[in-house]
């Protein structure tokens, strides 16, 4: 409210009462020029009244919430459910434009804005995890569509290339996503080294020289994984990349929120080739499934990318982040870091106690430090007596039918066809891994009372099982 108008309320009630109303009105209209000025995520995260103030105005910014306004186009963001509306604070013009997905869009200045805002968020939010890139994009896209459009905008500068080198990660997504570019993967094995599933660089070599540099559009290599897998080196494929001059593109899908894996991607940008990176939004910043971040030192590259984007794009995974960093906040975002390394520490020191009760081991995974595995031996498998088999399987349905979510059993006895492909042992990332086991993961957000209810649960369940 402007001071004429305050000036005016000064003339209905008592003064005094307005000048502190103002105070109020005035602190925050100093935060949200320090968001303007700054584009930094605040130090302290806003409170929701703030927030909804902050986005009405944007809101009124939008031609849709123009007043008398008159609107003959076919895209007026007309939204017939005042639910839906109230959804999206009014906003529904979306972002970008048919030629660029990080053009302003005209009828929606207030939109346009929210969508360059949280991109400067976002990298500081990348910087305060310790990455060192110098651009970003975010797509209204799940990780898997955002690698997809990274593997087309290289394809297009590398035209003659049809096969993308992948180390085996057993995740669908990773496959579909070269599919959908209308790629070849050619699966590089992994190796076993004691408890450790990790990359096969020898492999990857002579791959490389088999197939011919020219022909490969790139290297998808991952960063997070389910253990016994762990993060593949990024540091000397990012080196191998560079020595044959083929692209790179790392899959660090939940990785944001570990500073190895932000370590081991910096040194592949520094002593390799990194050309992009795709990290998914609600995986590191507790946000709906709807978008991505796609980054790394490319301006030009990440631009293309942009300009690849078909049409307009949905605001809401924007809309979405931007809210929860505001949220937030910079103390919110470092606590939230901190409180998620501390309860890796007591989730398996919790697992430790609980394994040498039923004499199970936490799998030894040192560069993992996201998931854990625990292995099933006394759970053995006969893959000729069904009843044995079915023996660690139903301990993955005890556990759910315990609202246990998230957790992952793996009988290293299921065959697997993905993408035309064969997989032996699937889920366990290699051929012949030595136990079944289950993994869990400590993610961004986990709380020591879940971590509690999971120990005690999975005691239960095994016990009951065997």
């Amino acid at each position: 409210m402007n001071q004429q108008n305050l000036k005016l309320c000064s003339e209905i009630i008592d003064d005094k009462y307005v000048k502190i109303a103002s105070n109020s009105l005035n602190a925050k209209e100093k935060l949200f020029k320090l968001l303007l000025s700054q584009r930094q995520l605040p130090e302290e995260g806003f409170d929701d009244l703030t927030i909804e103030y902050l986005l009405n105005i944007f809101a009124t910014m939008d031609t849709n919430n123009f007043s008398n306004k008159v609107g003959v186009g076919e895209r007026e963001s007309r939204i017939f459910s005042a639910l839906v509306q109230k959804r999206n604070y009014y906003m529904g013009h979306g972002i970008g434009r048919s030629g660029d997905l990080i053009a302003s869009q005209p009828k929606a200045a207030g939109s346009s804005l929210i969508a360059k805002l949280t991109k400067h968020l976002a990298k500081d939010a990348l910087k305060l995890s310790n990455y060192q890139i110098n651009e970003l994009l975010l797509v209204p896209v799940a990780t898997g569509m955002a690698i997809s459009l990274c593997l087309l905008a290289l394809k297009s500068l590398k035209p003659q290339a049809k096969y993308v080198l992948w180390p085996r990660i057993d995740q669908k997504t990773c496959l579909k996503c070269i599919q959908t570019a209308n790629l070849i993967p050619i699966v590089i094995d992994s190796v076993i080294q004691d408890h450790v599933v990790t990359t096969n660089l020898d492999m990857l070599i002579q791959k490389v020289n088999e197939i011919g540099p020219d022909n490969i559009v790139c290297v998808l290599s991952t960063t997070s994984c389910f253990a016994p897998r762990i993060p593949d080196n990024i540091g000397e494929i990012a080196k191998i990349c560079k020595q044959f001059s083929i692209y790179h593109v790392v899959n660090n899908a939940y990785g944001l929120q570990c500073n190895k894996i932000a370590n081991s991607i910096n040194l592949g940008l520094a002593q390799g080739t990194v050309n992009l990176i795709v990290s998914s939004t609600d995986k590191n910043f507790m946000v709906p499934v709807g978008g991505a971040l796609i980054y790394g030192n490319d301006k030009k590259l990440i631009k293309q990318i942009s300009e690849l984007y078909p049409g307009r794009a949905s605001a809401a995974p924007i809309l979405d982040l931007f809210i929860t960093f505001l949220s937030m906040g910079k103390s919110g975002y470092l606590q939230l870091q901190k409180e998620r390394v501390e309860n890796y520490a007591y989730f398996k020191e919790k697992l430790q106690i609980m394994t040498q009760k039923i004499s199970e081991q936490i799998l030894n995974t040192p560069k993992n430090s996201i998931s854990i595995g625990i292995s099933l031996q006394n759970l053995k498998i006969d893959q000729n007596n069904q009843e044995e088999k079915n023996q660690i399987t139903k301990l993955g349905a005890i556990l759910y039918s315990k609202k246990v979510m998230g957790s992952r059993v793996i009988t290293n006895k299921k065959n697997k066809v993905v993408c035309g492909i064969e997989f032996k042992n699937y889920g366990s990332h290699c051929d012949n891994y030595f136990t079944p086991y289950i993994t869990v993961a400590c993610a961004i957000g986990l709380t020591k009372q879940e971590i509690d209810t999971f120990v005690q649960e999975f005691e239960k369940a095994y016990t009951q099982n065997t």
